[in-house]
C-alpha cells in the first residue's frame, strides 16, 4: 500500500500505468501513442475518474462546512469513494490489452492495495471509519487523483499545462507521507478489532488443514511499508528533477 500512494508523480500515460515509475520513469522518452479509439477512451476515462474525485473533494468540504468539524467525514463520502478508487480496477485491464504501456503486474499490485485498504480494512472494520487517520489518507488520495488524471487527460490531448505537471512532481512530498501515514494509522486501529473477531482468519483444524491470521498479515503489511516507502519518496525526488528540469530547459527554446 505504501506503493500505491506513490501516485501523487508516478504512473503510466493515459490512466492505467505502473504507479511507482515503470510508465514514466523514461521522463521525456517516447512512448508508442494508443490508437484513436484507444486515446478517446483513456479521455473520456480519465475525465470521468477526475470528476469522481471532485465530487469526493466537493463532498468532504461540505460536510466539514455543514458540520464545522472535521472529525467523521469518512460517512459524507463513503459510496463515491469506494465507487471511484474501485473503477481503478479498469487500470489493470489498460494496461493488460496493450492500450497503456505499462506493467500489468505492478498496476495490479498498486490498484489492489489501495482497494483493499478501503474494502479489506476500512469497509471491513467499521470502528475504524470514524478515525481522523482516515480523513488522512482520504485527503491525500483526493489530491493526489484529481491531479493525476488532469495530467493524463491533458496529455493524451497533447496540451499539458504546466501547472499541473509542476503539481503532480511537487505535490506528492507532502501528499505521499500524509498518506502513508495515515494508511498506517488505520490498519493499526483495526488490529485490535480484528483481533478481537476473528475477521477473515482462518483457524485448525479443518478440511483444508490451512489457517490464515487476518491480524498478523496486517501487521506484516505494516512492516512492508518499512523498506518500500523510501525507496519510493527517494525516486519520486529523483524524477522530479529530472521532469522539472527538462520542462524548464523546454520553454527556454519555445
Amino acid at each position: 500500500m505504501a506503493a500505491a500512494a506513490a501516485t501523487a508523480a508516478t504512473k503510466g500515460n493515459g490512466g492505467g500505468g505502473a504507479r511507482a515509475g515503470a510508465g514514466e520513469a523514461s521522463g521525456s522518452r517516447k512512448k508508442k501513442s494508443p490508437g484513436p479509439l484507444a486515446t478517446a477512451y483513456l479521455v473520456i476515462y480519465n475525465v470521468v475518474m477526475t470528476a469522481g474525485w471532485l465530487v469526493i473533494a466537493v463532498g468532504l468540504v461540505r460536510a466539514y462546512l455543514a458540520k464545522g468539524s472535521y472529525h467523521s467525514l469518512y460517512y459524507s463520502i463513503e459510496k463515491p469513494l469506494k465507487f471511484f478508487q474501485t473503477g481503478a480496477l479498469l487500470e489493470i485491464l489498460h494496461c493488460a490489452i496493450g492500450i497503456v504501456p505499462s506493467s500489468v503486474v505492478l498496476t495490479s499490485f498498486q490498484v489492489m492495495s489501495r482497494v483493499f485498504l478501503i474494502w479489506a480494512v476500512t469497509h471491513s472494520v467499521k470502528e475504524v471509519q470514524s478515525e481522523d487517520s482516515v480523513l488522512l489518507f482520504v485527503i491525500a488520495w483526493t489530491i493526489t487523483e484529481i491531479i493525476r488524471y488532469s495530467f493524463y487527460t491533458f496529455s493524451l490531448l497533447n496540451h499539458l499545462p504546466y501547472l499541473i505537471k509542476w503539481a503532480r512532481y511537487t505535490l506528492f512530498i507532502v501528499l505521499y507521507p500524509m498518506g502513508v501515514s495515515g494508511e498506517l494509522l488505520t490498519i493499526y486501529a483495526a488490529l485490535p478489532f480484528v483481533r478481537q473477531s476473528g475477521l477473515y482468519s482462518i483457524s485448525l483444524p479443518n478440511k483444508y488443514n490451512f489457517s490464515f491470521d487476518y491480524y498478523a498479515f496486517l501487521i506484516l503489511i505494516m512492516i512492508s511499508y518499512i523498506p518500500i516507502f523510501p525507496q519510493l519518496y527517494f525516486h519520486m525526488i529523483h524524477q522530479r528533477r529530472k521532469v522539472l528540469s527538462h520542462a524548464e530547459e523546454h520553454k527556454k527554446f519555445e
